[in-house]
């Protein structure tokens, strides 16, 4: 399992994954699932990835591929794509393409080749926009009203997004939104681990703004799960 979640904002894009991949509790292992792709000036581009791993990561190299390739087009490639919308349908019809090639094989298996994608980024003249794909191509748009997406282990890390972020939640606190985010993921579920990605796309900067990794023994980061939790502890004790 994993979890990723990505915040739509005025003023840009938040996004965090975290790494762990496992196939059972005596099988687990460090893989990226957060993927940036940039012309500065014209595009910035980033994904992230739920799921089967063999189905991401094909889907991963295809769509590397398709841009490499010396006969891409805007139809095929994410990088000459006209738009964001564009970008989705591209990510959505290899994704629904490599899902269905492996599907007979991973039912004769009893497992499954569900995958899921979120695909955020900027085209020069276009909005920031967000989507979430599911495995047969088709896909949802973060909107306004509902300024965030997730992917993964959700449940445990929806509440805080849930009280404080809206569009209009600047950078910093929508950062500390995700990170408190996540924790509270770590925290309850065994099956999502560290280090953790985090992109930032700053609204008409057209490149990636900021990304990082955060290991295991972040400092900033354990601060700042001991104050969220000492400060729940608080907020518990003063309720009547």
């Amino acid at each position: 399992m994993t979890y990723c979640v990505g915040l739509l904002l005025k003023a840009g894009l938040v996004l965090l994954s975290d790494t762990r991949t496992n196939a059972g509790l005596d099988n687990i292992s460090t893989y990226r699932k957060m993927f940036t792709f940039e012309k500065v000036g014209d595009r910035a581009i980033a994904m992230m990835t739920a799921g089967n791993l063999s189905v991401t990561q094909t889907t991963l190299a295809r769509l590397t591929e398709a841009i490499d390739a010396p006969d891409a087009t805007p139809e095929t490639s994410i990088m000459l794509a006209e738009n964001m919308l564009d970008v989705a349908s591209i990510v959505g019809d290899m994704l629904s393409k490599v899902t269905a090639e492996t599907k007979a094989r991973m039912d004769r298996m009893n497992q499954t080749a569900g995958a899921s994608m979120l695909v955020a980024g900027q085209r020069k003249g276009g909005r920031m926009r967000l989507f979430l794909i599911y495995r047969e191509g088709n896909f949802i748009e973060a909107t306004e009203d509902t300024p965030y997406l997730q992917i993964g282990e959700h449940k445990y890390g929806k509440p805080i997004l849930d009280r404080v972020i809206t569009a209009d939640t600047p950078l910093e606190e929508a950062r500390k939104a995700a990170l408190l985010s996540m924790d509270s993921t770590l925290r309850s579920n065994l099956s999502v681990g560290m280090p953790l990605d985090m992109a930032i796309i700053e609204t008409d900067a057209l490149r990636i703004s900021h990304q990082r990794r955060i290991e295991a023994n972040d400092e900033d980061f354990a601060a700042m799960s001991a104050a969220w939790s000492q400060a729940l502890r608080d907020a518990f004790a003063r309720i009547a």
